[in-house]
């Protein structure tokens, strides 16, 4: 993995233009799952995974070579779009979870229900987290980055993502078992 975002890293350095689409192919599934978990609605997080490729690729142009060779794209990435997501949470007022738009068609509707209500409970513990401990989780968990790329991309120390990945991990535990118990 690493040595696909060195090769995109290179070729935007010498081809912005060309080398962009790439980025967005080899990242934008990732950006945009991550996002969803942190804002909820598939709208939103459409529309900040878009937001956040248009602002990168803005700053790119800007760019010097030798700083697009040197920087963590991954980091990068992902603290624009926690930016947007903190944004869209201040300038919007909570709305009720939407339906899928394109449902799982190779299971049936008993199994799609189960899906859909357990995704909505696991959604609910996280919207219960705190933004910093739903972020570093969900950045650790469920997109998958090291602590110290969700430190980067937080503006956070390691020591204190750690931290929010621990009480975050602790805090659902306890919903889980506290759902389990009635």
């Amino acid at each position: 993995m690493e040595a696909v975002i060195a090769d995109i890293r290179h070729e935007l350095a010498a081809d912005l233009d060309g080398a962009f689409p790439d980025l967005v192919r080899s990242r934008q599934d990732r950006i945009f799952s991550g996002v969803l978990r942190m804002v909820r609605h598939h709208a939103d997080a459409a529309d900040i995974t878009q937001e956040t490729f248009i602002r990168a690729y803005r700053a790119l142009g800007g760019y010097e070579p030798a700083r697009i060779e040197a920087m963590s794209l991954d980091g990068w990435l992902w603290t624009i779009a926690i930016n947007l997501c903190r944004n869209r949470g201040r300038s919007r007022s909570p709305v009720p979870a939407t339906i899928p738009e394109q449902p799982d068609r190779s299971v049936g509707p008993e199994e799609l229900a189960l899906r859909s209500t357990e995704e909505a409970r696991w959604q609910q513990r996280l919207l219960a987290l705190s933004p910093a401990q739903r972020a570093a989780v969900v950045l650790r968990h469920v997109v998958g980055l090291g602590y110290d790329e969700i430190a980067e991309a937080t503006g956070r120390p390691v020591g204190t993502v750690k931290a929010d990945v621990h009480r975050a991990l602790t805090r659902l535990r306890r919903m889980v078992e506290r759902e389990e118990a009635t």
